[in-house]
């Protein structure tokens, strides 16, 4: 286990853990100044192609992504998420995580899913790949409409023996996305591993958010999504200044010239 992620683990119960989203060297450099975890979700899918599902998002996509992040990186622990249809058998995804680990140099590598997957996992934590799991809404099997779980005994008890089950086969946190407070607070209470809430209440170790939707650059409507700045405002200031300074003939001077 390398000292990033130990220092993960020694967080819970200590200090709140942070966790941004990446998807490129330059968001990744400003995210590494603040954030305990960088995320290269599959959310790229919606937030860059505009794609309805994550289910679109391809092992290239990913790959090429979190090599740009990794250039930005120096201290963060850097996750990448393994997209749909990448670990369906054990041999598949021991295969693609290596291929993942190998080219982009990251830490460790997050799948969706508990009892469905924990197989792959089991396989890939004896072949010493590190990882993150996530339980709750799961963007890459949703068919239909967006819920959020963990309201009916059922689906408490599904997800509490999901995240023992996770926590016995080795990962090292568990992302608990939009699970009712009362019941991410118990998984929370439960598990020796921190856990990374998003939509799941203040209770979770840590938080995470893809930093476009925080910083305004993304109009999503989701529910758990504060946008702590509106850097569309900035943008639209720049590119307005820039458009008046062409008409004027103010931009290039002589200063901008060769």
């Amino acid at each position: 286990m390398n000292n990033k992620i130990k220092k993960i683990i020694n967080k819970k119960n200590k200090s709140k853990i942070i966790c941004l989203t990446a998807y490129s060297k330059n968001i990744a450099e400003e995210v590494d100044n603040f954030a305990d975890i960088t995320l290269v979700g599959d959310s790229l899918g919606s937030v860059l192609y505009n794609y309805n599902t994550t289910r679109k998002v391809t092992l290239s996509n990913m790959i090429e992504h979190s090599k740009s992040v990794k250039m930005g990186i120096k201290k963060s622990l850097m996750v990448v998420d393994m997209p749909f249809n990448t670990y369906n058998s054990k041999s598949d995804a021991l295969k693609n995580a290596r291929k993942i680990i190998k080219e982009t140099r990251c830490d460790a590598v997050k799948l969706e899913g508990g009892k469905k997957i924990i197989n792959q996992i089991n396989y890939l934590i004896k072949n010493n790949i590190p990882v993150m799991g996530h339980l709750g809404v799961l963007p890459q099997s949703i068919k239909g409409k967006f819920k959020s779980t963990g309201k009916t005994n059922h689906e408490k008890r599904k997800l509490l023996n999901d995240s023992i089950l996770l926590e016995k086969s080795g990962v090292f946190a568990i992302v608990l996305e939009c699970i009712k407070t009362s019941t991410a607070q118990q998984m929370t209470e439960k598990l020796k591993i921190p856990t990374i809430g998003i939509g799941s209440s203040k209770y979770c170790d840590g938080q995470v958010l893809v930093t476009d939707d925080l910083i305004g650059l993304n109009n999503t409507k989701v529910r758990f999504v504060k946008k702590f700045v509106n850097i569309k405002k900035y943008i639209k200031l720049g590119l307005k200044k820039f458009r008046t300074e062409v008409k004027l003939k103010k931009y290039p001077s002589q200063k901008h010239s060769y």
